[in-house]
């Protein structure tokens, strides 16, 4: 069995298709970049390219340490903690980015 990616990439949650939306951008009024969504429980946010970054804060506030790519056509995932970027590694997996 192949050693774990990092002690945070398996969460046990299946999360459901992202939203198309940032959940508190909506709440607020504001306007986002790109989405982003947590591996921990499943809600949909803003980068840290938008203006209010609430993926991280949530991250932070929450303590949950994996997100992915919310965006259409991107497949990538971060871990906050050990700051690690992982991409398709073509047989279904994930591997850390170089």
């Amino acid at each position: 069995m192949a050693d774990p990616l990092c002690p945070h990439f398996d969460t046990g949650f299946e999360a459901a298709p992202p939203l198309t939306v940032c959940e508190e951008c909506v709440k607020i009024g504001s306007k986002w970049f790109h989405l982003r969504q947590c591996l921990n429980c499943g809600r949909t946010l803003c980068c840290d390219q938008s203006p209010n970054r609430h993926e991280t804060a949530h991250s932070k506030a929450e303590g949950h340490p994996m997100m992915r790519s919310a965006q259409p056509d991107e497949d990538w995932r971060w871990c906050y903690p050990d700051e690690l970027f992982f991409i398709p590694d073509g047989d279904g997996g994930y591997e850390v980015a170089e």
